[in-house]
């Protein structure tokens, strides 16, 4: 094997290449042509001793070797992008790129609103919003800053507990007009009910709640809470919510004393982190603005 450390092109056309599943498709990603996307992958091969795709009609297959090498590749793409965020980064002052991690109903329901302040304020900054819900994604800095709903374990962060809200069960009114109201655990199998799919976490939760209803129960199952947000806004069922994104949307608890739990909010980021400037104004807005709203 003759592979340069320094070949970062070709090891970031591999990357492109599994993740999009074609080398036209590479190409546009990075905004090269299709031919030097296939010389740098020639190359690689080349110099690897061994081939990282199989050309069939239908596309290109990884071999096991590309397998092996993918989840490396990934860290090495995250560990480029953090040095570009850091040599963005003006010492003294609030400039510079900032990414967040948090999960998609974070992202979407709850975030936006809250950083237009901090645009106004620092013009400079950039923001990139990444909806994941790995926290270990800050030891490898794919992300700057995280909101998580659990304390991370382990990690060598810093984090800020910012609140907790209640989590209930809600629906419409006008789903609970015309199938009326539960008044029991047992009764809600007799509604159409919005819940997990395959994610353990929330499965454990919904039957520490004595929810342990079948799969074949639940109407509509999802591991996106997004997705159930909005199949319980649309009148589709009855599923759980954040009590303040429920309060906002109108929609009316149902069994508030059979079921509810907290749901904490921590703000958190690398330790490695915690003194560079537009990190840490992110991350006291953050933290600030999710108080306020927890405290609503």
């Amino acid at each position: 094997m003759n592979l340069a450390p320094s070949d970062w092109d070709s090891q970031r056309t591999f990357l492109a290449v599994m993740r999009e599943g074609s080398l036209s498709a590479a190409a546009r990603s990075l905004n090269v042509s299709q031919p030097t996307t296939r010389r740098h992958i020639e190359s690689l091969e080349q110099s690897l001793g061994q081939k990282l795709f199989i050309r069939t009609p239908s596309g290109l297959i990884p071999t096991e070797t590309a397998q092996v090498l993918l989840p490396h590749v990934v860290e090495m793409a995250a560990a480029a992008e953090a040095f570009v965020r850091a040599a963005s980064a003006n010492i003294g002052s609030a400039k510079g790129t900032v990414r967040i991690a948090t999960s998609e109903l974070l992202g979407v329901e709850i975030l936006p609103q809250r950083l237009e302040p901090l645009r106004l304020r620092y013009p400079d900054l950039l923001l990139e919003l990444s909806l994941s819900s790995k926290i270990e994604g800050l030891t490898r800095q794919e992300a700057d800053i995280a909101i998580r709903t659990l304390r991370p374990k382990a990690l060598p962060v810093s984090a800020q507990r910012a609140g907790y809200c209640e989590v209930g069960l809600y629906a419409t009114e006008d789903y609970l007009t015309r199938y009326g109201i539960p008044h029991s655990i047992g009764a809600l199998a007799l509604h159409a009910l919005i819940g997990p799919d395959r994610n353990p976490h929330d499965t454990e939760v919904f039957c520490e709640q004595g929810m342990d209803f079948a799969p074949h129960q639940y109407r509509l199952r999802t591991d996106s809470h997004l997705a159930q947000l909005a199949a319980i806004r649309s009148g589709l069922g009855i599923g759980a919510c954040h009590e303040p994104i429920a309060r906002q949307s109108g929609l009316v608890r149902v069994l508030a004393q059979e079921f509810s739990y907290p749901m904490e909010f921590w703000v958190v980021m690398h330790e490695d982190l915690r003194n560079i400037p537009q990190i840490r104004v992110v991350f006291d807005h953050l933290l600030n603005t999710l108080r306020q709203y927890l405290a609503e």
